[in-house]
């Protein structure tokens, strides 16, 4: 078994990588977007953490949190949110096809990967360079050829605050557009 550590720290930053079991096409469903966002609102009523950045993809989703201070565990919340997305959509989306002896054993579904992937923020440059990664996903990927075609992301919000020009992320520009500003959990 595989021995997985984590970078824990105290009101640490963090981007994560979410995908779903299979690379399964989930949030194309609005049923998943909203049972995901009902899941990560209950999860904060109790573990509070802050959503600094987010990009939802059919697949798979990347974001960027920060914990309080005093708090590291950010692993309780992704179990709690995946848990309770699970119950949300089992009955839409669990694949009994896909089900293996592990599967069974540990009590899983066939809505997500086992684990996620998390990277420590070290310092305003890579918060910077995460954040616009994460904006810049869907091009990326092909899902669209600017960045404000998406709808599933905290682009549109940071677009409204200034820290982003409207046009930003289009089909010729690179996704580092070499912009800096400051986001209020960095200053």
């Amino acid at each position: 078994m595989s021995n997985y550590r984590r970078a824990y720290i105290s009101g640490g930053t963090y981007f994560f990588t979410v995908v779903t079991y299979r690379r399964q096409h989930l949030f194309h469903d609005e049923m998943a977007r909203h049972s995901l966002n009902r899941a990560i609102v209950k999860t904060q009523q109790n573990y509070p953490f802050t959503i600094e950045a987010w990009v939802l993809l059919p697949e798979h989703f990347h974001c960027i949190w920060t914990l309080s201070d005093g708090d590291y565990d950010f692993s309780i919340r992704w179990n709690l949110i995946k848990s309770r997305f699970s119950k949300l959509v089992k009955s839409s989306f669990h694949r009994a096809d896909w089900m293996t002896e592990s599967k069974q054993k540990h009590r899983e579904t066939t809505i997500w990967q086992k684990r996620f992937w998390e990277h420590k923020i070290r310092d305003e440059e890579d918060y910077h360079n995460h954040f616009d990664y994460i904006h810049y996903n869907p091009v990326k990927h092909g899902w669209v050829k600017k960045v404000k075609e998406w709808p599933y992301s905290t682009f549109h919000n940071y677009v409204k605050k200034g820290f982003y020009p409207a046009d930003w992320g289009g089909e010729t520009e690179s996704w580092n557009c070499g912009q800096r500003f400051i986001l209020p959990t960095m200053l």
